[in-house]
């Protein structure tokens, strides 16, 4: 990558996920005897697959909000979808195989069950609800400056939801006196968010933050504040997984709070 060499310094940063994600992958066998792409490798492709229309979601907001772009993507057809596919897929699978790694380690023990009342849950939905929809309606030059409802809009609008349903959910766990899923989400963000950002500085093809605040105080392409816009991230990329997988009537496969 470094000496510009076609196709890695173009591929770079999917190449280094992929790299990542056999890596932790491998961690979190040799720590708990199974991982996702050991036991099931079928249902992690799935993952991988699901991961690109669901980022996707994220680039249909982008589309009318402005926050990033992209630059040094193959003009040709086939080479972007390659390398668009291909980096997106590897979004979901990083979260999660990264806090199977981060509960590997056992650090976060049983809790006082914690219960929301009905009327909380409803007016969680709402406010999750209308994070995702004022963006939107706003003015395009207002609306980018609200990028940040978009990162947890998700998650108080599916949460609840998927509890109701039976899916996965942090509200259920947090009734059944378990905290461990929640905050390996959020070291998880945490730790995927730097990856991303100084994995993506180095590549040829990558992304530039274009967003009307904080351009000069950036470390590698993000303004500093916003790495913490990848804790919350993370926890509604597995909300939207779970979500997906209950509507698509999936086994719920490999989830971070059952470990696979």
């Amino acid at each position: 990558m470094f000496h510009h060499i076609w196709p890695v310094d173009v591929y770079f940063t999917p190449i280094a996920w992929t790299a990542y994600l056999m890596i932790v992958d491998a961690m979190v066998l040799a720590s708990t005897g199974r991982s996702r792409m050991h036991d099931r490798p079928g249902r992690f492709l799935l993952m991988a697959l699901l991961s690109i229309p669901l980022w996707l979601i994220f680039e249909a907001y982008n589309l009318r909000l402005g926050n990033w772009t992209y630059v040094g993507v193959p003009a040709n057809w086939a080479g972007a979808v390659l390398g668009y596919g291909w980096s997106f897929a590897t979004i979901t699978p990083a979260i999660l195989e990264t806090a199977d790694l981060v509960q590997a380690f056992d650090w976060f023990k049983p809790a006082q069950p914690l219960r929301l009342s009905g009327r909380s849950k409803n007016v969680m939905i709402a406010f999750g609800a209308l994070c995702l929809i004022v963006p939107l309606v706003l003015p395009a030059h207002i609306g980018a400056y609200l990028f940040g409802l978009v990162w947890v809009g998700f998650v108080f609008l599916l949460d609840p939801i998927n509890e109701r349903v039976g899916a996965p959910s942090l509200l259920g766990d947090l009734a059944a006196g378990s905290r461990s899923c929640f905050f390996s989400l959020l070291i998880s963000g945490w730790i995927c968010g730097w990856l991303w950002e100084f994995w993506n500085f180095w590549a040829a093809a990558k992304w530039h933050y274009i967003f009307p605040i904080m351009q000069h105080q950036k470390i590698f392409e993000m303004p500093a504040a916003g790495y913490l816009g990848f804790l919350p991230f993370a926890v509604e990329c597995s909300l939207m997984f779970s979500t997906v997988a209950f509507l698509f009537g999936m086994e719920l496969v490999e989830t971070t709070r059952t470990g696979r």
